[in-house]
């Protein structure tokens, strides 16, 4: 049963390995099962047994990511007690785009090669929400946490911060992939994130 199930693991792994190479390299809309299939030597039917359709592989390889991410960022900025540390995490997340070749390969993919609609994005979402939720909590308790502090401005919506940082993030990520970013990409972030960071200070009398 372990070897089994072994089995299937490596199987998924080498599915979604196939799948991200393909996505890179052709585009969302290019890319298809039998693509996916006949690059690793399966069956279209052996891929379909494993994921029903493109955005269920989407939403595997972003979750993937994720979760490879977390254990990253969680040895190199454990806790979120101040601002700095959160650009600090930023800083440490453009460290692990840039040198892991699989993580540079989804966003690049997400970004650029990813013909977005509606139905597809909601589709997205609802199989990575659990990860999305969980930053987003992660982040907004640490940013209430500063502002009882007094850290940052008490009329400022810890939620809504939170959603911008992510924001200005993606857009950073986005310019350098799109050779649109004046500096490399963690001098980019370290900027933007001082710029905002500065307007957020409870400036001390």
């Amino acid at each position: 049963m372990k070897r089994t199930k072994q089995a299937a693991e490596e199987t998924k792994k080498a599915i979604l390995q196939s799948a991200l190479d393909l996505f890179y390299e052709k585009g969302y809309s290019k890319t298809t099962f039998e693509l996916i299939s006949s690059q690793i030597g399966m069956t279209k039917g052996a891929v379909y047994w494993y994921f029903k359709n493109k955005p269920e592989l989407v939403a595997a390889l972003i979750n993937e990511y994720i979760e490879r991410k977390k254990k990253y960022l969680n040895a190199k900025v454990p806790t979120l007690n101040h601002l700095k540390d959160i650009e600090a995490y930023f800083s440490a997340t453009a460290d692990f785009l840039l040198s892991d070749e699989n993580a540079y390969k989804v966003a690049f993919f997400l970004s650029l090669q990813m013909e977005w609609s509606e139905s597809i994005i909601t589709k997205v979402l609802e199989g990575v929400k659990e990860n999305t939720t969980y930053w987003s909590e992660y982040f907004t308790k640490a940013l209430i946490k500063m502002q009882q502090n007094g850290e940052i401005r008490s009329e400022i919506d810890p939620a809504l911060l939170s959603s911008l940082m992510f924001n200005l993030w993606t857009g950073n990520v986005e310019a350098y992939l799109s050779k649109r970013c004046p500096t490399n990409l963690k001098c980019m972030v370290q900027n933007s994130f001082d710029i905002l960071f500065n307007g957020l200070i409870l400036k001390k009398e």
